[in-house]
């Protein structure tokens, strides 16, 4: 994606609304709007329901999911029903199949100027693609910051602002966007709530094969395996 837009806004239309596929983190951001939507083998496919009721087809199964629900699914397969919701693809990846939700009314984890953030689908390793929820209470005025790899998102409800160097963006229900790695911008709210799906293409958070769960709590003479010399990496 060469662009030099701060801010790029997306109605709900089904099909393609922004190819990706030249970013340092290739993706496609689609939607499905009372259709078939394609999800393409290769490709690790993150999906949110906004409105409606959706059928997700892959290689786990058939899947009957409602508004505010979300799902991660490898490999091709197909998201229809009648209603709305969008899926970011995140080329030649293989992440795992999950589903979730619905959606919390607010986020688990602390974020910055009093927002909160929820993790919805964690990266498998580090470095994997995560999906979250973010949360705006009802008067925030976010600072101003940048993210080093693009954000893609779409509002569930509320509404608000995105302030950037060219321009203020009015944010409502159903509108999808995209914000280019690296984009100066600010959110802020007022007198209302917002929710926000946002998806990470990259992350610096995640397992790996010396720090996870299982490794870190298997202990051999008091000391856990994850710090003995024979444990094997791939």
């Amino acid at each position: 994606m060469q662009t030099k837009q701060q801010f790029l806004p997306f109605a709900l239309r089904h099909g393609l609304l922004c190819d990706m596929r030249t970013d340092q983190f290739p993706s496609t951001l689609y939607a499905w709007s009372d259709s078939v939507l394609e999800l393409a083998h290769g490709d690790s496919h993150f999906g949110f329901v906004f409105s409606g009721e959706a059928q997700v087809r892959c290689n786990s199964g058939s899947f009957a999911i409602r508004a505010g629900m979300y799902f991660a699914a490898p490999g091709c397969g197909t998201v229809s029903g009648e209603g709305q919701g969008i899926v970011v693809s995140r080329h030649g990846t293989t992440g795992v199949f999950q589903l979730g939700g619905p959606v919390e009314s607010a986020g688990r984890l602390n974020y910055i100027d009093g927002c909160t953030d929820s993790l919805l689908i964690a990266p498998v390793l580090r470095g994997d693609a995560c999906l979250n929820l973010l949360c705006f209470h009802d008067d925030v005025d976010q600072t101003a910051h940048t993210h080093p790899s693009m954000r893609i998102g779409v509002v569930l409800d509320g509404s608000g602002l995105c302030y950037t160097e060219t321009g203020i963006v009015a944010l409502a229900p159903g509108m999808a966007f995209v914000i280019p790695a690296g984009r100066l911008h600010a959110f802020a709210t007022r007198g209302e709530r917002m929710r926000v799906i946002a998806f990470h293409p990259d992350s610096d958070f995640g397992p790996t094969h010396r720090d996870h769960p299982m490794i870190n709590r298997t202990m051999v003479d008091g000391i856990s395996a994850a710090e003995l010399s024979y444990l094997q990496t791939t």
